[in-house]
């Protein structure tokens, strides 16, 4: 068998040559005995969205429902703003990952935001959740910080700014649920070293620098088991009176 391979690549209009993509491989087989060749993939074309987001759903799964390791989140369904407020994090290094802060660069504000816009408008459904191996008290622990927080430590609720159903709050918090337990873990103490930074007052890192690391493991745990349960939307905006004040919540 004789294996012929030829490769075309898209580019994508000038702030987004960095998505530049592989649009088509035509793979054409010569025996024999061939009698018809496959039709080739339909091609990406220059300036839409679905080439745009080529390089997004590389890694977090066709319409941003997340990538399989662990590690790249879930985009699909969450708020527009929070979306469009972590694409400037990476941007301006607010956030520390080199690949991600690579495709980026130089982008501008208003190119961002219709990427955001995209993945907040795809609703997939949510795989069942995996209960984290870890024993009943840590499941507990992490239950009680999420729900009632710990007052004597100055810890707010998850739930007192995520929502009661920790699906969010409108137009830039985010649920909570649907999250595997390593990413909640990192991104926590991501926050916790300086490594992930919001706008000021970024109460994120504030609560953060409270939490231990048991307090960050339970979390995790409690939060990557529980399963969605639909509808799982964020809440109105102004429907919940915040604990401390947020600089992203406040940009618009």
């Amino acid at each position: 068998m004789l294996a012929l391979i030829s490769f075309s690549s898209v580019s994508l209009p000038r702030f987004g040559a960095i998505f530049r993509v592989l649009a088509t491989a035509t793979v054409v087989f010569t025996t024999s005995s061939a009698l018809s060749q496959p039709a080739p993939p339909e091609t990406l074309r220059p300036d839409t969205m679905a080439a745009r987001v080529a390089a997004c759903t590389a890694c977090h799964g066709a319409q941003g429902r997340a990538g399989t390791d662990g590690y790249y989140p879930r985009l699909a369904g969450k708020p527009q703003e929070y979306l469009y407020h972590q694409l400037l994090n990476f941007r301006d290094d607010r956030r520390q990952y080199r690949p991600m802060s690579h495709l980026l660069a130089g982008l501008p504000d208003d190119y961002l935001r219709e990427m955001a816009r995209y993945f907040s408008e795809q609703h997939v459904p949510y795989p069942p959740p995996i209960r984290a191996d870890v024993s009943s008290a840590t499941l507990e622990a992490g239950r009680v910080l999420a729900l009632q927080g710990d007052a004597a430590r100055g810890l707010p609720a998850c739930a007192s700014c995520h929502g009661a159903a920790l699906g969010g709050l409108m137009p830039a918090i985010p649920g909570l649920l649907g999250l595997p337990r390593d990413y909640i873990g990192s991104q926590i103490g991501s926050w916790k070293t300086g490594l992930r930074r919001a706008a000021a007052p970024d109460c994120m890192a504030d609560i953060a620098q409270k939490l231990t690391p048991n307090d960050i493991g339970a979390l995790a745990a409690w939060l990557s088991s529980q399963p969605v349960v639909e509808p799982y939307a964020p809440e109105a905006a102004g429907s919940l009176e915040l604990p401390a004040q947020c600089g992203s919540q406040a940009q618009r």
